[in-house]
């Protein structure tokens, strides 16, 4: 189990364009190792739903997303199986938007709104290296959009329009949180 630390809001690798990773290096024991360490890394946080390799300090556009169960600490969510994107491309589908409460694994402790477009396609290559597509609405739309923002140095609170919906975790628990139950937060 090889469990890599994650680098935080500050970090240079977080604010770059992450490099495509090379087609011909799917398969590979570099590629390999990534994947191993990105879902090692991920299990290990004990609530993340997402990480990108820029996260771990390796600049490519590799990402882990995983959501295991339909009831997790987000609220009732569709359940995503442990999937590897490489050099996704996202196209919004419908420009409606919405907003989510999200966290991030590289900015710890803290809560912000967000609004996203709630219909999109993504192209990836799998963990194969096999062309695949797959279109998302609602939360997973929002899920995936904010994963992918850290292969292009984008963090959530780049997109905060309103600062009075940052918080730490404890307000956004104690002042923010929605009464409902529903799909409130990504982190990732």
């Amino acid at each position: 189990m090889t469990v890599r630390d994650i680098i935080r809001m500050g970090h240079p690798t977080l604010r770059e364009r992450a490099k495509p990773f090379p087609d011909s290096e799917i398969g590979s024991d570099q590629f390999n190792h990534l994947i191993t360490d990105l879902k090692d890394t991920l299990q290990a946080t004990g609530n993340g739903i997402g990480l990108a390799a820029p996260q771990i300090n390796v600049s490519y556009r590799v990402a882990l997303i995983d959501i295991p169960n339909s009831t997790t600490r987000y609220g009732p969510v569709t359940p995503m199986p442990r999937a590897i994107y490489i050099n996704p491309e996202i196209t919004v589908l419908d420009e409606a938007s919405e907003g989510y409460w999200e966290g991030c694994l590289s900015v710890p402790n803290m809560m912000g709104f967000v609004e996203r477009p709630q219909h999109i396609r993504v192209d990836f290559l799998d963990e194969q290296g096999q062309k695949q597509f797959v279109e998302l609405e609602g939360f997973l739309a929002t899920v995936f959009q904010h994963e992918f923002d850290h292969l292009d140095g984008i963090l959530y609170v780049d997109r905060l329009k309103d600062m009075s919906l940052f918080s730490f975790d404890e307000e956004y628990a104690a002042y923010h949180q929605p009464a409902i139950s529903g799909p409130e937060t990504e982190e990732g």
